[in-house]
């Protein structure tokens, strides 16, 4: 596995968000299948732990929103998706909240999606979403997941997270993995956090990239990536900026040139 840094940055510039964004249920490899379809090659995805570790793919803290598990698990159970062991999230359709036609999908494991990424050579951006006062000990278990399932790989994942503990896990456990600082406004400190996390890349809300933003980031050797990008006056932006990546759900919409 060759290192990612900044001057060796095997990613391409677009990136398929949560699989194929929203025409399709998101984090499951239905919606992954479906952005390759559209010839992505990079795919985003969140990452967190079950209660007895299990890597798997979902965004909230809770289930409600992308599955059935209130009627498939019943009233009075925990809504957090992280208080139920695999064997339990493995039976909750992920599908039938976006469409009749994706009923019954599964959430898939870190696992599943690396065997479909290394069967087809595609790149993956994993965000390290870990359930609330789980950061590190996430961090940790997916940095080594990550590591072991990426073994021999010619390209390793890209790990990302909003929360400095978890990226401070997964460099003290996997320090060899690319990390990037996720932001969401640009606090005090940030630059500096990125750089104390061994960061090779920021992540930023599209609309944070400036002159001024871009130049820091660069400056310091840092790549610089945007999400969430759905209009083409945002990408062109970003590109007139000179940018490295942008995330987008439009896998419709931009060809990923």
């Amino acid at each position: 596995m060759t290192p990612v840094t900044t001057d060796h940055w095997p990613y391409p510039r677009w990136v398929a968000h949560r699989g194929a964004g929203k025409l399709a249920p998101e984090n499951t490899l239905a919606s992954f299948r479906l952005g390759a379809a559209h010839g992505y090659r990079m795919f985003e995805c969140d990452v967190k732990l079950s209660a007895d570790e299990v890597c798997f793919l979902m965004h909230d803290a809770t289930l409600g929103r992308t599955t059935n598990a209130r009627q498939q698990l019943g009233a009075g159970v925990s809504a957090v998706g992280g208080d139920h062991p695999w064997n339990t999230l493995a039976q909750i359709d992920a599908g039938s909240w976006h469409s009749r036609a994706y009923a019954g999908e599964p959430l898939p494991t870190l696992a599943n999606i690396a065997r479909y990424c290394l069967a087809n050579s595609f790149f993956l951006n994993i965000e390290i979403k870990p359930t609330p006062g789980l950061a590190c000990r996430t961090g940790e278990v997916v940095a080594q997941q990550a590591a072991q399932l990426w073994a021999g790989a010619a390209v390793p994942p890209l790990l990302t997270s909003f929360e400095p503990d978890a990226l401070a896990g997964a460099r003290d456990t996997q320090p060899e993995l690319p990390r990037g600082l996720l932001l969401d406004t640009l606090w005090t400190g940030w630059l500096e956090t990125a750089l104390r996390l061994e960061c090779v890349a920021v992540v930023c809300n599209h609309a944070l990239w400036d002159t001024s933003s871009v130049r820091q980031a660069k400056s310091a050797g840092l790549r610089t990536l945007s999400y969430t990008v759905n209009d083409e006056w945002a990408a062109q932006r970003l590109l007139d900026l000179g940018t490295d990546a942008i995330i987008t759900d439009r896998v419709d919409l931009f060809p990923p040139a």
